[in-house]
């Protein structure tokens, strides 16, 4: 046997080594893709993909090897995420809206493979996870111009589904029209009255008169139906190609910093083991109604070391002028400094709600 046959031996028998562990490795895909469907997860978790390259290239002594380990890494987390991406194909997303709309646009974007089901309201998509009817529901949040989404946080605090992840997709507004419009022929602008307002000072200097629609995707459908030259939507480039139009303008919303946050909701709570600073805890509580008592809550937060990002209050429905509170927190409430820090809190609150611990989507 010469050197070559030698070497052709050793390959084989590391191939059919490397099969019977590639084969084990996409069983345990299986059980990725079934917690990730469960959990309403995205299949990219960018964050997750760093980490193992990171610490597979540590293994790897021989530098130049270890560009190509890196590779074959690579190539092996695609391969799981197709395989993932074929056994959840059927899940079933909920949103609100229509096509082309910015709730679209992310649904689409967190779920690529996965069936997105539309739902006249922010209500009626969140049902339809809580009775079954759709594995998970992407819905607005905050807006970084417009503020919070009050109607999805009453949902938060009386519903039962979790937040497990967050994503932050950057709005921007382009000018719609029909195929042979140009730009000179728009005497009439349609959209959203939140992207109205947003892109007011371009629609001032181009003395646009405004018309108010349900959302800007419907809006871009209404004058693609209209047919009338001189009318155009302000809505996304998405709703553009479904709809038939042209862009006229892009980018012309006043702020570039505009962001919408979606939360990923489904009936499973998905808990990370780490608390690193990427993770973030959505809790929901009221407090007696006694001098000093959120003041108490806030306190009980910040002596465990865990940090606020965001506190906002909603009125409660049913009781006049009581309110319920909003918090995110930097950091995992399912460590034990964690379940300190609830313990503390329920000491001093009427109702405590962890409505989710969640990392962010890139």
């Amino acid at each position: 046997m010469n050197e070559l046959e030698k070497a052709r031996e050793i390959i084989n028998r590391v191939d059919t080594e490397m099969a019977r562990l590639f084969e084990e490795r996409m069983r345990v895909s299986e059980m990725v893709a079934h917690y990730k469907k469960e959990n309403g997860l995205p299949i990219l978790d960018s964050g997750r993909e760093d980490e193992i390259i990171k610490k597979g290239s540590a293994r790897i002594e021989d530098i130049t090897l270890r560009e190509y380990y890196v590779n074959f890494l690579k190539d092996t987390m695609s391969i799981s995420k197709k395989y993932q991406s074929r056994l959840i194909e059927g899940m079933k997303i909920a949103y609100c809206g229509t096509e082309g709309a910015f709730a679209h646009i992310a649904t689409r974007k967190i779920f690529p493979s996965g069936i997105s089901v539309a739902y006249p309201d922010f209500g009626s998509a969140y049902k339809a996870v809580e009775s079954g009817e759709c594995d998970a529901a992407v819905l607005p949040v905050e807006n970084s111009y417009n503020g919070e989404v009050g109607q999805v946080t009453d949902l938060l605090f009386s519903g039962s589904l979790y937040v497990n992840s967050m994503l932050e997709l950057a709005v921007s507004h382009d000018l719609l029209g029909l195929p042979d419009a140009e730009l000179s022929d728009i005497k009439d602008v349609v959209s959203h009255p939140q992207a109205l307002g947003q892109c007011a000072e371009y629609i001032r200097n181009a003395s646009f008169a405004t018309h108010e629609f349900t959302n800007t995707a419907l809006a871009a459908k209404h004058v693609a139906e209209k047919g009338d030259k001189t009318f155009a939507a302000i809505a996304s480039e998405e709703a553009a190609e479904i709809f038939g139009l042209k862009v006229l303008a892009r980018n012309i919303n006043a702020s570039r910093s505009n962001t919408t946050r979606f939360a990923i909701l489904s009936r499973s709570e998905n808990i990370p083991t780490s608390n690193k600073m990427d993770v973030y805890s959505a809790v929901l509580f009221t407090v007696k109604h006694e001098a000093g008592s959120l003041a108490k809550a806030l306190d009980i937060i910040g002596a465990y070391g865990f940090n606020m990002r965001t506190l906002r209050s909603r009125p409660m429905k049913e009781l006049l002028w009581q309110y319920y509170f909003y918090i995110e927190i930097e950091g995992n409430v399912h460590t034990e400094e964690g379940k300190e820090m609830l313990r503390g809190l329920e000491a001093c609150c009427d109702k405590l709600k962890v409505a989710g611990t969640f990392t962010k989507q890139n």
